[in-house]
């Protein structure tokens, strides 16, 4: 049988191709292999061994059969060898990708924003590495052995250790973002740090530049999608800031809106304003310009205030105005209670009545515009009642810019003494309400401790004052605040009663 051994072994490893791989394993065999070729004398041979070999069996029949494995196990140690050394030379150590990092906006003013981009990190998929050693893991910190891990950021990770910042869920996208050296779902970034739209509470989409472009408020800085500024979207008629689409504002009768912050500290009817009136005269009173003569103080709606104004032959006034100083005779109707707000936050209820003017002086009335918060309402009225001290006390042929320059700089006084006197009410009454003093009464300003939004909404209106881009109104106050504090408020206006101007 050694001899027929010979015989096929030969054949099968001259002949027969037992097998290669390529990704699949294959069986397949020499294409020159046929048994044609063989001679008349090997197939004597042939004939011979089978029935030698036939002989042989009956002989060993019960017999185990004796199985020649050193073959097929040098073959496989060889094959997984190939195999090894086959991964080795395909998967190439990976290159570390650097990743930079991308910092977040806050408020930006007004004007065309760079965009808020995240730098992708773009990975190939996971290859398979051989058992090493000396890998750790940077999540883990175990060793990566066999299988698949992640080469980025510097280090290597296994797949489900290389998890976002923000959700803590393996990354495995071929993309990822980066901020302060912490990995992120592009989808979580864009959550974190894409500007959102303070109206619509949409993300702020890109230009055709790719670009975040956004508006703000240059005081408020009330971020919006520049879409908001042509779809008509309302603005507070106080505040100025556009109305979100989750906050429904008030709509007063005469189409202004009107925010619910403004709202709580409004002033609505004649009666109400009144305490406001006294505390005005005070103010002058306490600067030594005491107004003598009772002037009516009337609130009216808008309709109400520009008819009187055409009637007016006196003063400077803008085509929107929401003060008068009036020097003339006439009816004016105002308003006597404070409306309701009906449904869809809606003022119902508006009850107004005629008031005649009667001229006993060079001033007949002052008039101004209802359902502004009573620090805007202060600062026209603080305004309108300087008109009516130059006239009373014989200021005559003013410029525009210097009449409307002084009485913005009174104005901007009071705002100034209401702010400080609601900080010093707020610590009063923080002091009162710590102390052990047996008095219960606590000590606090007449005017009232002010919120924070009113802090905010009086150093608004003192912004306005300030940036104001008018001639008579801006430039009169830039002009004439500086003398008042170099020179004081009696010195400023007995020069402007001398020359009709500022001094210097």
């Amino acid at each position: 049988m050694s001899w027929l051994n010979k015989i096929f072994k030969g054949s099968v490893n001259n002949r027969v191709s037992r097998g290669h791989y390529d990704g699949d394993w294959h069986e397949g065999h020499s294409s020159d292999y046929n048994r044609d070729t063989y001679g008349d004398s090997d197939n004597e041979d042939i004939d011979r061994a089978i029935a030698l070999s036939l002989a042989d069996e009956d002989q060993n029949k019960g017999k185990a059969p004796i199985v020649d494995t050193h073959y097929d196990l040098d073959e496989d140690e060889q094959l997984a060898r190939a195999l090894q050394e086959s991964l080795n030379a395909e998967s190439p150590p990976r290159q570390h990708v650097p990743v930079e990092d991308v910092p977040s906006r806050r408020n930006v003013p007004i004007e065309d924003v760079p965009p808020q981009p995240y730098v992708p990190a773009k990975e190939p998929a996971a290859h398979v590495y051989p058992a090493s050693g000396f890998r750790t893991c940077a999540g883990c910190h175990n060793p990566i052995g066999h299988g698949r891990f992640l080469s980025c950021m510097g280090s290597v990770w296994h797949p489900q250790c290389f998890r976002c910042f923000a959700c803590n869920k393996p990354i495995s996208e071929y993309e990822f973002a980066m901020h302060d050296d912490q990995p992120y779902h592009r989808s979580c970034y864009k959550e974190f740090f894409h500007p959102k739209c303070d109206v619509c509470d949409n993300f702020i989409p890109t230009n055709r530049d790719g670009l975040i472009e956004y508006r703000a408020h240059p005081f408020w800085m009330q971020k919006y999608c520049p879409s908001h500024e042509d779809d008509g979207t309302p603005r507070c008629c106080s505040c100025e800031r556009m109305e979100p689409k989750a906050i429904k504002y008030i709509t007063l009768d005469d189409g202004r809106k009107l925010c619910l912050e403004c709202l709580n500290s409004s002033i609505m009817d004649t009666p109400e304003c009144q305490h406001l009136y006294m505390d005005i005269q005070e103010f002058f009173e306490g600067l030594n310009m005491k107004v003598e003569q009772q002037i009516p103080l009337l609130l009216v709606e808008r309709q109400a205030l520009n008819e009187a104004l055409e009637a007016e032959k006196n003063g400077h006034h803008l085509p929107e105005t929401r003060g008068l100083c009036l020097s003339e005779e006439q009816i004016v109707r105002t308003i006597l209670k404070r409306p309701n707000i009906g449904p869809g936050n809606r003022i119902l209820d508006m009850i107004t009545g005629p008031y005649k003017l009667t001229r006993r002086c060079e001033v007949t009335a002052i008039l101004i515009l209802y359902g502004l918060p009573r620090l805007q309402t202060g600062s026209i009225l603080a305004h309108e009642m300087m008109h009516a001290y130059l006239r009373l006390k014989g200021f005559r042929n003013l410029s525009i810019e210097v009449e409307e320059g002084i009485c913005q700089v009174l104005s901007h006084l009071w705002l100034e003494s209401e702010i400080i006197a609601g900080a010093s009410s707020n610590v009063a009454s923080s002091s009162a309400a710590s102390s052990s003093s047996s008095s219960s009464a606590p000590t606090s300003s007449k005017k009232g401790a002010k919120t924070e939004f009113e802090k905010k909404l009086g150093a608004f209106i003192k912004n306005q004052i300030e940036t104001d881009s008018s001639e008579a109104y801006g430039d009169g106050f830039r002009a004439g605040y500086p003398a008042v504090e170099r020179y004081g408020l009696r010195r400023t206006l007995d020069h402007i009663k001398l020359t009709g101007s500022f001094p210097y």
